[in-house]
Parts: structure tokens; sequence; C-alpha cells
């Protein structure tokens, strides 16, 4: 058995430098390379990815890996469910001809960088005809990988929340649209008064750049594991505990948003520097599930961000960064401000109330695409007539509406229910960790050390060691 185990770890090691290739070539694409260099780095993605595909699938490995799978129950726990979770993430690989995956990473390699672009000019038709590959890609992966148990859409939703099927998304989104869609209309309609004189003035980006600074301490991101970048769009990237890297973005004319994409992808990174760092060394690294970690991005943005309690104790330093244009705003008219619902159409900028509607739209426009209902070609018109729907409002621009996000571009279909899903679990955690100790009390700290212990105790620590529920299920 000792012998079987260090060969499997040799393998592993192996995989995880090509997950490590992978993950460096996609953070400098998205941060700083050129723009002119996309098509040559397709192209060098399309060789490591080859390569990746013939040393997973090869009969060397997956022999190895069954025989420790025949074996499991003579295994710690943690590698018997890492052996586990190998053994079927080979198994789809290999249903999917080597050339069209290749094909796929390469595609991928350059279709980001094709709808920064496209989104950055309103330009949709630029960015369409890639999409289109995408899609086409992902319908033959859903032939290819799909059961008797997991067919259609449900094989892109299992791919981010196993267990979680249109059936259960479809009942949670279902209610939203029965009782928060009409809610919304009713809060959206009221006027909230406050002093709101600062929403029309220029907040520098250095200045903005400066009070992130300030949030990375307060949310004790270990700058010697971690760092902070530009991208078009926030994310949070990263290979074990100590390399988590996350990015952020700013608009002179609305410094709220980096604000709380940065809390956001701070929360992510948290996470992923607070697992146990003996899980470095295998699969089982990162978080458990894109529901547990959007939870955690959710709960510092939402619950701590924009709290009244969080904002006593931090705005005296927001105001002491920006002391002309803060003049006069009280800490009680910035809260309401930024907890002030409106019906908006930016996604990353939804306060709490609207958010989920703007999830619903995306998971309505998935599911109708991959039950060929609609093709790509008709997400634009799609797409406005889900907003003016659930959230009546027009749609004034392809950049302010379909091209705004990032995940389809990356073949991300099947992630956005995990966001309201994770948004779920915040609440619920917070009830739990509230009855172990006062959570905002906790932040007169000046630091969220306290929930960042909870959480690590809790969840953080296990990485993607166990099954989603028995995580989840360990916070409340």
């Amino acid at each position: 058995m000792d012998e079987l185990i260090q060969k499997y770890q040799a393998v592993r090691d192996k995989m995880l430098a090509y997950r490590f290739a992978s993950f460096i070539i996609s953070w400098d694409s998205q941060t700083e390379a050129p723009s002119g260099s996309f098509e040559a780095r397709a192209k060098h993605v399309g060789i490591l990815s080859e390569e990746s595909y013939k040393f997973s699938t090869s009969q060397e490995t997956i022999d190895l890996i069954n025989q420790l799978y025949e074996k499991r129950s003579e295994l710690d726990d943690v590698l018997r469910y890492e052996i586990q979770e190998a053994k079927t993430s080979i198994e789809k690989l290999k249903k999917v001809p080597m050339h069209e995956f290749v094909e796929y990473m390469s595609l991928l390699a350059q279709s980001e960088n094709i709808w920064a672009k496209a989104k950055n000019n309103n330009d949709w038709a630029s960015f369409e005809p890639i999409l289109e590959k995408i899609v086409a890609f992902l319908r033959k992966y859903i032939v290819y990988i799909e059961t008797p148990k997991l067919k259609g859409y449900d094989v892109l939703l299992d791919e981010y929340e196993k267990g979680m099927t249109m059936k259960e998304y479809d009942k949670f989104f279902d209610t939203i649209k029965t009782d928060l869609v009409p809610f919304v209309k009713e809060v959206t309609s009221r006027e909230l008064e406050y002093n709101n004189s600062f929403e029309e003035i220029p907040f520098p980006i250095e200045k903005q750049k400066e009070f992130m600074d300030y949030i990375m301490k307060v949310m004790d991101y270990d700058l010697s594991r971690g760092l902070m970048k530009e991208s078009e769009h926030p994310f949070t990237s990263g290979m074990g505990t100590t390399d988590v890297r996350v990015t952020n973005h700013y608009y002179e004319d609305n410094f709220i948003s980096s604000i709380f994409s940065g809390i956001h992808e701070l929360g992510h990174a948290t996470y992923e520097q607070q697992v146990d760092p003996k899980l470095d060394s295998t699969l089982s690294g990162g978080g458990g599930s894109m529901a547990l970690h959007e939870s955690q991005s959710r709960f510092y943005e939402n619950i701590i961000g924009r709290s009244l309690e969080f904002w006593k104790i931090h705005y005296p330093a927001l105001k002491e960064i920006f002391k002309k244009e803060l003049r006069g705003i009280k800490v009680t008219d910035f809260y309401k401000h930024i907890n002030k619902s409106t019906r908006s159409l930016i996604r990353t900028e939804a306060d709490e109330l609207t958010y989920p509607i703007h999830i619903m739209i995306r998971y309505d426009i998935e599911k109708a695409l991959f039950n060929n209902e609609i093709e790509v070609k008709d997400l634009p018109k799609v797409w406005n007539q889900k907003v003016k729907e659930y959230l009546d409002i027009d749609v004034p621009s392809d950049k302010e509406g379909v091209l705004q996000d990032v995940h389809w571009a990356g073949g991300s279909f099947g992630y956005f229910p995990t966001y309201a899903l994770g948004s779920a679990y915040a609440s619920q955690m917070f009830n739990v960790m509230n009855k172990d100790f006062k959570v905002l009390k906790s932040l007169e700290s000046k630091t969220t050390k306290e929930i960042n212990t909870w959480f690590k105790e809790k969840l953080h620590k296990y990485g993607a060691s166990m099954e989603p529920k028995k995580l989840f299920e360990n916070c409340v």
C-alpha cells in the first residue's frame, strides 16, 4: 500500500504542476499580458492541455487510481475522498475526445480577452462568434458526460455544486420570482432620504486603492501569500495557501463598486488562505464547492461589509482618505447609500435585495440555452426581456446587459446559481455563528479576525477534503 501511495503522490505532483501552469497563464492573461499575445498564448495553452490530458487519462494513471480505489477502505478519510473524486474526474475527462478538449482550452485562452474588448466597445457582434463555439462545445460535453440521472443543463450545474439540479434550483428561484420580485418593486418605489451629494463626485482611483490597502489589513489578508491587482472583472485565483491572489476594478464615478468587489474577493481569499497547509500538496486544497466559496464572499461583502457596525468603526478611515469628497457626509448617510435598494443594471453593483433577481435572470437564460430553446444569437434580446420582466427597467446597451459578466467567456455556464445559493448559506452561517459570539460586536476589534477564526475551524481548514454537504453541515 505504501508503494502505491508513493506512486500516486508522484502522479499527483505532476497534476498539480499542470494546474499551477494553467493558473499562472490565466492570471497573467487577465491582469497584464499584452493584448497582442493571445493567439500565441492559445497555442501554448493547447500544448499544455494536451500533455495534461494524456497524462491524466493514461492507462498507468487510471490503473493506479483504480488500485487505490479498490483498497480505499485502507486509506485515511482525506485520501479516500481524494481518490474517489480523482477517479470521477478522470472518468469524465476520458469521455471527451482529446482534440475537442484541447481546442476548447485553446478557445478559452482567447475568449476572455475578446470579451473584455467587446464589453469596452459595446460590441456584441465581436464576441458572439467565440461564444457560439464555447456553447457548441458545452452542448457536446453534456452529451458525453450525461447519465440516466444527470442530463442536459443539470450536467453543468453539477460541475459547480454537486447534487444541485434544475429541480432544486427551480424551487429556489420560484420563491424569488413569487415573493421577492413584487417586494422589490414595492420597496424601490419608496424614496430614501439622506445626504447623497457625494454620488456625482469623482473619487480618485489612487485613493480607492489606498482604502483597499486598509481593508486588506482589516480582513487580515496575508500579503506575504497574496497580492491585489486590477482586471476588467474582479476575481480570486491561486494555488495552495501560499499563493492566493485577488483583483479589483476601479471606477472614478462609482467608488462603492471597488469597495464591495474588494471585500467580496477578499472573502474568497480568506477561505483559500485558511485551508490546512497540509492539503496544499493534494488535490483537496481550495474551497469545498462554489456555493460554499460564494457563501464566504457574500458573507463578508453583505453581512459584514454592509453593516452599520462595520462602518461605525471604518468610516473615519474612509473619510480621512476622501476628506474633500465626503465632507459633510455622516456615517448614517453612507450606510443608507450602500444599502439603498435600486433596480439597477449591473449584477456586481446590485444591493442585497435585488441581487438574487440578477442571478435568476442568468439562470433562466442558461437553462433555455442548454435546453435548446434559444441560441447564442438570441442572448441580447432575451437578456433585455428578462431584465424588463423582473426588474422593470430597460437595458440601454449590451455593455450594461449581456456583456457585463466574464463568466460565459470563461465557459462557466452553471456557475451563476451558486451565488444565490451561497447568499442563502451565508445567512444560515451568520445565525449559527452569532450563537457562539456576537458577530457584529466583534467588529469593534477593528478586524475580522474572530470571524475568520470561526470559519477556519468550521469550514476553511478542511478545504475540499469531504462532501460539500458535510462541510456545510459543519457550519450550521
